[in-house]
């Protein structure tokens, strides 16, 4: 397990808990109290970091190493019954998005998301989870294809944002984004959306247009990082931490200006300290949405789509 710096305090503890349990194998000497006194402060410990998080720190969160990242949610949603897509039909398969067919508690979705890969060499392969317009191509592709065949979609966005590149720009980089919202906008079928990472500026847009959004409860969804934010402002990436907190992209303050339809809570730690608990609210959470949709007109899903996002933006003094 890797530790981000406000969470030292936490593996101190775990040290001292392994060092008292070997103590207790390899001994004669009674450690259960010991133990026990280390496992109650430990959780105390726990409790009191990740309850009172700050927007900076639920950013960390959202990038850590251990964290699962959108193909491992596909492979649990959908219990090894993923048949994965490749291709735009345009340009190329972009290896930053990845979409395809699974079951998801007995229902067939149309599954799309960024990947950003686990390690070094599969992060340089899946260009750390920046899609190029032939990726968002291939999205608008499958869900085109889902809308044929009257299946729903679903999206799980995990990404530092679009690739930037300059061969991204000749290839239309910002006219994929915005293709992709306006046919998103209008698709004839349910699209439910979760974010289980990174949700950053349009390239968490291009796949970002649902009925029903939601946020896991350590992940954010802003227009710009907080680094680019501070860049900007200061002119350095040193006040990141000032520029979270005003940008407020966090999944609760997110709710609370109701940009988003529910966050989806995470175990005590963060969703890597128990992949399945994680695993498992998310595919509560996405039937649950789907079922409140299901029943829809088309008529009646676009219409509800078009008004949620017409309204979104409203201010009043």
């Amino acid at each position: 397990m890797e530790y981000l710096d406000f969470e030292l305090p936490i593996k101190e503890l775990e040290d001292q808990l392994d060092k008292c349990q070997v103590i207790g194998q390899e001994s004669d000497v009674d450690v259960t109290a010991t133990c026990e006194q280390i496992q109650q402060k430990l959780e105390a410990t726990k409790k009191d970091i990740y309850k009172n998080l700050t927007a900076w720190q639920r950013v960390q969160m959202s990038r850590h190493p251990n964290r699962p990242y959108t193909l491992e949610h596909i492979t649990n949603l959908t219990d090894g019954t993923f048949l994965e897509l490749f291709g735009d039909r345009n340009f190329k398969d972009d290896k930053a998005m990845i979409g395809g067919l699974g079951r998801i508690g007995g229902q067939s979705f149309m599954i799309v998301g960024q990947q950003k890969g686990i390690n070094t060499k599969m992060r340089q392969y899946r260009n750390f989870g920046m899609a190029n317009p032939e990726g968002y191509r291939k999205a608008l592709r499958l869900m085109k294809m889902a809308e044929k065949f009257g299946i729903p979609v679903l999206t799980l966005v995990d990404t530092p944002g679009a690739y930037p590149g300059l061969e991204a720009e000749e290839r239309g980089q910002g006219e994929a984004i915005a293709r992709n919202i306006l046919e998103m906008i209008r698709l004839k079928v349910p699209i439910i959306t979760v974010i289980v990472g990174e949700g950053a500026s349009g390239g968490a847009l291009g796949i970002g247009v649902g009925d029903k959004v939601y946020m896991m409860e350590n992940t954010w969804y802003s227009v710009i990082s907080p680094e680019s934010c501070s860049s900007i402002l200061w002119r350095s990436w040193e006040f990141k931490e000032q520029a979270a907190e005003a940008l407020k992209l966090t999944a609760f303050d997110m709710k609370r200006q109701n940009l988003i339809d529910d966050i989806i809570p995470e175990p005590l730690g963060g969703a890597h300290y128990d992949k399945v608990t994680a695993f498992k609210s998310v595919k509560e959470y996405v039937l649950k949405g789907f079922n409140e949709l299901k029943n829809l007109s088309t008529a009646d899903l676009v219409a509800q789509r078009m008004d949620k996002y017409s309204k979104m933006g409203e201010f009043k003094e």
